[in-house]
């Protein structure tokens, strides 16, 4: 079902695709009020693909109107749970009756892989919203043991207009973590897109209206983060925010809470994240393997990304000897092109910024074990830096990009020194062939997600967030992030003899 195209296949969606170009607001596509636009551009190759709406907070103020309309007449959170999953359910369908071209319009406007994009990208979107809406009449309220007199129950309400923004990476998967909770709570939600990567967001919102989801209850604002970005943190009638991307962007959605209606705020924020092998590991080809996997994956750019390997002095050469062979099955190239691994960056200042850590490496004569080379002002081919210290911005600081930093210890005590020396806390990776030091290491390694002799995130079914500055407020994922969109209400009823009595008279 989502096995990738040929090159030349994709390349004819491309030339097929009608984009997208406009809000989308109460089911209908709409320009900005102001009539202005931005280039929406394909980083691969540097061509315009659209231009899109760029709103500002007259747009979001008619948005989240519109949103609270059809929250408080209850189009939406009042239809019956069975009602809600068969939509969500429609939805999926469409998507995969899309699949294609969602991928290529995801690769285009964001440089990534198009095969990963089918095969990952839109393969997880589809199953994570039909998770989602499964679980929807499955999810039973409580009532609480409090004696004969009285029935007290427990139970969820949609918390209400939830804003939605998204970060450039992970476009349609990160959509679909936030709206298939949200929209399965019975919230209305404004979607604030990366200004990078508008476009399938925008494809899926008018979907969801064809698969019945009713106007009001799934707008998309596009534009900056300062024009909507800061107008959805700051609006007085939105109820939550749901937030991916960088740590200091997420610190500005909490202070816009507190300068406003301290409306909830969920933030799944960076990662500096280790892969820390033990010298008891048994298969180093599959070190190698899920390492290289880790590192290099949607070319870094992924907050779980393992950007640090912390490996025993006594299997680094070895260990880095495996990882070199595994990485020539990484080509770098064209993103159209299913046979290349590792696409463009997403912009040439994003492209500046990691290339900033490879110049590090040099000005701090670190050894490049493997790859380094940079082509077009775009790619920057997988790349493994031996040698680095917790001193250098390589070990610290979160990349963003298909660079690697591999740094040595020679106890179990300093992995786990070297693991939490960070202030970030996503995920890490754990490998050996000790069950005692798999226990240890990953109840000690302070991360939302730890995984042992593999590298992931888990599925739709485990929830997904960090410690330290990698998180804040709940989880991402599984039966966890419906409490997010959620408000919990007690009702108390007296049913003592007095009040039957009173009633009575």
């Amino acid at each position: 079902m989502h096995e990738p195209l040929t090159a030349a296949e994709y390349k004819a969606i491309a030339a097929g695709l009608q984009l997208p170009t406009n809000a989308f607001v109460d089911g209908a596509f709409r320009p900005a009020n102001s009539g202005k636009t931005f280039t929406s551009t394909n980083p691969a190759t540097g061509e315009a693909l659209a231009e899109i709406a760029a709103c500002d907070a007259t747009d979001v103020d008619a948005a989240v109107a519109k949103a609270k309309q059809a929250f408080d007449d209850g189009r939406w959170r009042l239809r019956s749970p069975a009602e809600r999953k068969a939509v969500l359910l429609k939805l999926a369908k469409l998507l995969e009756d899309h699949r294609h071209e969602l991928a290529v319009m995801e690769s285009l406007d964001s440089g990534k892989p198009v095969g990963e994009c089918q095969t990952v990208d839109v393969a997880d979107t589809i199953h994570t919203l039909r998770w989602h809406a499964e679980l929807i009449d499955k999810l039973y309220d409580n009532t609480a043991p409090v004696g004969a007199n009285a029935l007290t129950m427990i139970v969820r309400e949609p918390i209400g207009v939830v804003g939605c923004v998204l970060p450039w990476n992970f476009p349609l998967l990160m959509l679909a973590w936030k709206i298939g909770p949200a929209l399965a709570a019975g919230c209305s939600v404004i979607v604030k897109p990366a200004q990078e990567t508008t476009l399938t967001t925008l494809r899926v919102a008018e979907l969801a209206h064809e698969a019945g989801i009713p106007a009001g209850v799934f707008n998309v604002v596009t534009g900056g983060g300062k024009e909507v970005g800061e107008p959805i943190g700051l609006h007085m009638d939105v109820d939550m925010v749901a937030f991916t991307g960088s740590t200091p962007t997420g610190r500005r959605f909490l202070r816009y809470a507190a300068d406003s209606n301290l409306k909830k705020v969920v933030l799944e924020c960076g990662g500096k994240n280790p892969a820390v092998v033990l010298d008891d590991a048994e298969d180093l080809d599959l070190v190698a393997e899920q390492v290289v996997n880790g590192a290099f994956w949607n070319m870094g750019e992924n907050c779980s990304a393992t950007s640090r390997l912390i490996v025993h002095a006594k299997i680094k050469d070895e260990l880095l000897k495996r990882i070199g062979a595994y990485m020539r099955e990484w080509k770098t190239g064209d993103p159209l092109d299913p046979a290349n691994r590792i696409g463009a960056l997403v912009s040439k200042a994003h492209f500046e910024k990691v290339k900033s850590f490879l110049d590090d490496a040099k000005t701090e004569k670190l050894s490049i074990a493997h790859g380094g080379e940079t082509y077009n002002g775009i790619f920057i081919e997988p790349t493994v830096v031996e040698g680095v210290t917790p001193a250098s911005r390589l070990f610290q600081e979160e990349i963003f990009g298909p660079v690697l930093s591999v740094t040595t210890f020679n106890s179990l005590a300093e992995a786990i020194a070297l693991a939490n020396d960070t202030n970030y806390g996503l995920t890490a990776s754990v490998y050996t062939g000790s069950l005692r030091n798999a226990i240890r290491l990953s109840r000690e390694i302070r991360a939302g997600v730890v995984t042992v002799n593999c590298f992931g995130e888990g599925d739709a079914s485990t929830p997904f967030g960090g410690y330290k500055e990698s998180g804040f407020g709940g989880r991402d994922k599984s039966v966890f992030a419906h409490d997010n969109y959620c408000e919990l209400k007690t009702i108390w009823i007296d049913v003592s003899e007095r009040s039957v009595d009173e009633t009575i008279r």
